[in-house]
């Protein structure tokens, strides 16, 4: 396959790959400056320090978002000056803004409140404006360096190290601010920020690619206008318009909530970001390695789906409770889980299906100023909806409605109506979110995900093996990927195994199509244990491979083929089956497609049945004929059992079974039937002192004057053929007897 060259400027796959530790590097250490300044719940309780009012907390925190509506109007320069240039500038030049914040105190104490909180908020935007154009560059810079094959993994390790690195980092700040009353404590978290925020320049600035785009052409050409009437693009950020009314309000505002309403301490809600950060970390892996499986669209969709869940839980958690502490965290818990599906299904959509690589600069700039726009009108409503709603308060028992109320209602509404616009979005997946969904809760994932770890980590042909049955013992979808892989191993034993785990797994489309290859293979000893694997599956798109298998060169192929469809129920293979039996001179095949014909209750090959019986040398394949003959009925249950109480004790199992059917016609017959009834229990007698000669010749002159007339034609003429083998050949053909003895006790 031909790969697309790269540009001069672009580095290679290995430059980029090796440049991804340097950003899980620098995302770590920024990870701890944003928690300690002006993104984490520590923030939000400064402004809250400073007595500033929810709307004036929400305007302070528009001003992040707002300001990347910037990004349009300097991207070409961005593009000029160099995407990595310019981002590696303006965040370390904002850095210094976040440091203006430890002269609050001095300005509070020197000049009043009010000039602190305008101190603040003058810092606060031009912080905001350094961080969008440096982020104007940063979003096609990322495109460019993380090779779309690892974007998942990619995403997924670097959450891994800085959710790691933030749960540290709340856990101190929530120490810090425990033990500090005043403003202090704050200084001594954002000074620390500022160090650690710092640190990330520097490693952000080893990492490849983001060079000046060049060239008169590239400098004057503008993609915004494309955007705009990209439908796909449209439908991505009407999507994350809404996603984002519905969630940054809620979440800026929830530390309020819990101290407020909930009434924990500030400590405890600082703390409720470790509760965060654990959910993030216990799901990242999971929903990477899906991302990158299953595509972006079903992880995103199931971080939506999962973020309505989390103002459900708000509304209705225990307020002022000794529990509330642990229900707050287990929601935090579940709001990780939520963030990170959402953040890596919607991140990896963005850069591999919605944007353009060629047209990443226009697209990505105007992606940033959408996303502002919608996430400071999302900090300006939630404040504005929270000083609205400020007296607002109803108990309903049930539930208590707060001035937070409206927030949580906007946050279960919204994102219902984001679904209607993320589901048109072009998809880099054909999997959708149901079965997605069955994926994760059909099987056992638990097993399914540990079995997949340890098969990657398998270093020889026997735990090869032992591990791709426990793939099949899963029976979860999720191991998929792998029983494809085991199929084309090049160790026989493995790939026979994999054929065995797939028929004990559920059926899905590309295992029974790979089976169906495997099938027509050149292969006869994995073509047969296709063909069972594939009647095992019990799904109707089995049924096509395996008639063209009836035409196999291999009969060992056909054999198993005619009994796969038989397994299936396929009746559409009846009149090929009766066709093939009729000519067929290959003894194997003639008892495969008899005993297919009974399992399909093909009466009108009773005769044909009967005749290969009669014929029939081995006992095993005698019983196997007497049991298709069986199956006519729609029932084989008594047959089996019968046959099993006849191997330990052949005298007693016929002496039982026979009483038991004199008990049963004798019921509701008249007296007229006595004389042939009283033959079975002379027969049972006889049996059951081991007189097995006796008994069966009594046993046949029964089947002479008792059979009923109203018995179906098949069933008349098996009964017929049991009598009349039982008469010649007594208890040398045990099958014979116990076909009567089914037939009759079906019929009572």
């Amino acid at each position: 396959m031909a790969t697309t060259p790269l540009s001069p400027s672009e580095p290679t796959t290995i430059e980029k790959m090796r440049g991804l530790r340097w950003s899980i590097a620098g995302d770590s250490a920024n990870t701890v400056f944003v928690e300690f300044t002006f993104f984490g719940s520590v923030f939000i309780l400064f402004l809250d320090a400073l007595a500033l009012s929810k709307g004036q907390i929400g305007i302070v925190l528009s001003l992040f978002p707002f300001a990347g509506l910037i990004a349009p109007f300097i991207a070409p320069r961005v593009a000029r000056f160099g995407y990595k240039r310019t981002f590696i500038t303006f965040w370390g030049i904002r850095k210094f803004f976040a440091a203006q914040l430890l002269l609050t105190p001095w300005v509070y104490g020197r000049f009043g409140e009010n000039a602190a909180i305008l101190f603040v908020a003058a810092n606060t935007a031009l912080f905001a404006l350094c961080r969008a154009t440096a982020e104007t560059g940063k979003y096609p810079w990322t495109q460019e360096y993380v090779p779309n094959h690892v974007r998942g993994k990619y995403s997924a390790l670097d959450n891994l190290f800085t959710t790691t690195v933030g749960f540290m980092a709340v856990a101190a700040a929530g120490y810090v601010i425990a033990h500090n009353d005043d403003l202090s404590g704050f200084m001594l978290l954002i000074g620390l920020g500022v160090a650690f925020g710092l640190l990330g320049v520097w490693a952000y600035s080893h990492i490849p690619g983001g060079a000046p785009v060049a060239g008169p052409a590239q400098k004057n050409r503008r993609e915004l206008w494309t955007a705009v009437h990209d439908h796909n693009f449209r439908h991505f950020l009407l999507g994350i318009a809404l996603m984002t009314l519905a969630t940054v309000p809620m979440i800026s505002f929830l530390p309020l909530f819990m101290v407020e309403e909930v009434r924990l301490p500030q400590s405890q809600v600082v703390l409720l970001q470790n509760g965060v950060l654990v959910g993030s970390l216990a799901s990242v892996f999971v929903w990477g390695w899906a991302a990158d499986r299953y595509g972006s669209t079903p992880v995103m969709l199931s971080g939506v789906l999962l973020r309505i869940l989390l103002p459900i839980c708000w509304l209705f958690m225990p307020k002022g409770s000794p529990y509330s502490l642990y229900v707050a965290l287990g929601i935090a818990f579940l709001q990780g889980v939520a963030n990170m599906g959402w953040a890596i299904g919607s991140a990896r959509l963005l850069f591999v299906s919605v944007v353009p690589s060629d047209k990443k600069s226009d697209y990505m700039a105007l992606y940033y100023a959408w996303i502002g726009v919608m996430g400071g009108m999302s900090q300006l409503i939630g404040g504005w909806i929270l000083d609205m709603s400020s007296e607002l308060s109803v108990d309903l028992e049930i539930v208590q409605i707060n001035p937070y109320t409206p927030l949580f209602v906007l946050g279960i509404t919204l994102p219902l109506g984001s679904l209607f616009f993320l589901r048109r979005v072009k998809t880099d997946s054909s999997v959708g979110i149901g079965r997605f969904a069955g994926f994760l809760f059909k099987g056992n994932p638990f097993l399914a995900v540990e079995s997949m770890i340890r098969y990657h980590m398998a270093k020889d042909e026997q735990t090869a093996v032992r591990l791709t049955e426990r793939l099949g013992r899963a029976r979860s979808l999720l191991t998929i990927e792998e029983l494809l892989e085991s199929l084309a191993d090049p160790r026989f034993n493995v790939r026979f195994e994999a054929i065995v785990a797939i028929g004990h797994t559920r059926p899905d489309a590309q295992l029974l199509q790979a089976l169906g290859q495997v099938l027509h293979g050149n292969d006869p000893a994995l073509g047969v244990m296709a063909a069972w694997a594939l009647g095992r599956s019990h799904d109707g798109r089995a049924a096509e491979p395996l008639h063209a298998a009836l035409d196999s060169g291999y009969r060992s192929i056909r054999a198993h083929s005619a009994r796969s469809l038989g397994t299936l129920g396929d009746q559409s293979a009846i009149p090929i089956l009766q066709a093939r039996l009729s000519v067929e001179t290959d003894h194997g095949l003639r008892i495969a497609y008899a005993s297919a014909l009974g399992q399909l209750q093909a009466i009108e090959a009773t005769e044909a049945i009967l005749a290969l019986l009669a014929d029939e040398p081995e006992e095993p394949a005698r019983l196997e004929l007497a049991l298709a003959l069986a199956r006519l009925t729609g029932e084989e249950y008594t047959f089996i059992q019968l046959l099993r109480q006849c191997r330990a004790d052949r005298g007693t199992a016929l002496a039982q079974a026979i009483t038991g059917l004199e008990k049963r016609w004798r019921k509701g017959r008249d007296t007229a039937v006595t004389p042939a009834l009283t033959l079975l229990t002379q027969s049972a007698a006889a049996c059951s002192t081991g007189n097995l000669d006796d008994g069966l010749t009594i046993f046949c002159r029964f089947l002479h004057t008792g059979i009923p007339d109203d018995l179906p034609p098949f069933q008349q003429m098996i009964l017929q053929a049991c009598t009349h083998h039982l008469e010649t050949a007594g208890d040398t053909r045990l099958e014979y007897a116990l076909l009567a003895l089914h037939l009759l006790t079906m019929n009572p």
